[in-house]
């Protein structure tokens, strides 16, 4: 269960900001949109960011990403010589030397653990882990340059300072040698899905839950209330040819052959009819050719929605609405804010430009997030639940009258000179 997320002189955020789930002590859509994930904290099923463009949206999902990918990978993935693909603030002198700072907390197994850590190109420059189950924390070690201070409640970690590299996260190296409690805040990780919502790239995933017979069952009741066309949804899989080198080609003295594979290929079923529009049958089309894109990008988000869904994960979308009819995509946040079809308490984040969400009637104020550059190029980020707003207020009309910011500021333009002459 995701509780908040914090990053500084990170792309954008010049100063540490912080995107919280904790929900406030207010009514609004309490027995829906809340959730009790202990007795200290309630948590929200959804948070949504909006902001103009360049303001800072995309940066923050980026800087999630960037510390999960980097907790997965960074004892595994580099050498001891290899720079850290971490980018700084750059846009003032005073943070261009500093490292970048990226904190989250969660809870996971009943514990809750804040972990964290600062990283320049060069090197992580400290690092800290910390646990709870009732308020207070038990620091489980700290890490500042090459000094380690391991909790004998982090025993896991002894030893192993002297096998981390200046530019590995130790919690990756405690992992890679079987720590108990390093593996299970990694597992939390891999349930905190990043995904762009501009790429179709999500497919696979869909793939392999159409394969549970029960499942496709679902994802066509889906298709079907989304208002496709499409009755069903076929798998078909032809064995791939076999595929030799070229000739004088080789790989240690072998030639590279191909047996055993499969390709799989997504067939899309419409009904058709005849010139009395009497029904005719079905047809099939292949879904990369003959689906539209909107579809493509529903079928790829699918698969990620689903599984959260159903395994309690983290869903974070960058551009959720890309391509996607504003009644499909509040029909998604509904899927989230249900009782019903999220028992599991699956959590989803996702930035938009759609302003016919921002209602009421879909969104507590503590789940409407804001981006704002400021005059030094510096992304801000701040909460509606922030500003005095009546429950009923319309928060659509009072955003783009600029009453919470984050909005563009368009200057007069004119073509000017002998532009045509």
């Amino acid at each position: 269960m995701f509780i908040e997320f914090s990053v500084g002189n990170y792309l954008s955020f010049r100063d540490l900001v912080t995107f919280s789930m904790v929900a406030s002590p207010i009514k609004e859509h309490a027995d829906t949109h809340v959730f009790e994930a202990n007795k200290y904290f309630k948590l929200l099923k959804i948070g949504t960011l909006y902001g103009a463009n360049a303001s800072g949206k995309s940066n923050l999902f980026k800087a999630m990403s960037f510390m999960a990918e980097f907790v997965e990978n960074s004892s595994k993935d580099s050498q001891a010589e290899d720079e850290i693909n971490v980018e700084n603030f750059r846009l003032s002198t005073e943070t261009q030397d500093k490292p970048s700072t990226f904190e989250i907390v969660f809870i996971k197994d009943d514990f809750r653990y804040r972990y964290g850590f600062q990283v320049s190109s060069a090197k992580v420059d400290s690092e800290w882990l910390f646990q709870a189950t009732k308020q207070a924390e038990t620091n489980l070690f700290q890490r500042n340059g090459k000094h380690f201070t391991i909790s004998n409640q982090f025993k896991e970690g002894k030893d192993l300072d002297v096998k981390t590299r200046d530019n590995a996260l130790f919690l990756s190296v405690v992992a890679q040698f079987n720590g108990e409690t390093a593996i299970s805040i990694l597992k939390w990780f891999k349930n905190f899905n990043v995904i762009s919502g501009l790429k179709d790239s999500y497919g696979h995933i869909t793939k392999r839950l159409l394969e549970d017979s029960n499942l496709k069952k679902v994802f066509i009741d889906f298709i079907k209330t989304a208002d496709l066309g499409i009755e069903d949804i076929k798998i078909e899989k032809k064995p791939f040819p076999e595929i030799f080198m070229p000739k004088g080609v080789r790989i240690k003295g072998m030639n590279l052959k191909f047996e055993g594979q499969e390709l799989t290929e997504i067939l899309t079923i419409h009904k058709k009819y005849d010139l009395d529009q009497q029904f005719a049958g079905y047809e099939s089309f292949q879904m990369d050719k003959n689906e539209s894109q909107g579809t493509l990008k529903l079928f790829s988000l699918l698969g990620p929605i689903m599984e959260a869904l159903l395994q309690g994960k983290v869903l974070v979308i960058d551009e959720l609405d890309s391509r996607l009819h504003p009644l499909i995509t509040n029909f998604i946040i509904e899927l989230f804010n249900s009782v019903e079809h999220n028992p599991h308490k699956a959590q989803l984040i996702f930035n938009t430009h759609d302003t016919n969400l921002l209602s009421n009637k879909v969104f507590r104020r503590d789940q409407i997030w804001f981006t704002e550059k400021g005059k030094y190029g510096e992304s801000h980020l701040y909460s509606l639940i922030e500003y005095k707003v009546r429950s009923d207020a319309s928060y659509e009309k009072d955003y783009l009258l600029g009453k919470y910011g984050a909005i563009p500021f368009l200057r007069e333009f004119s073509f000017g000179g002998s532009y045509g002459e």
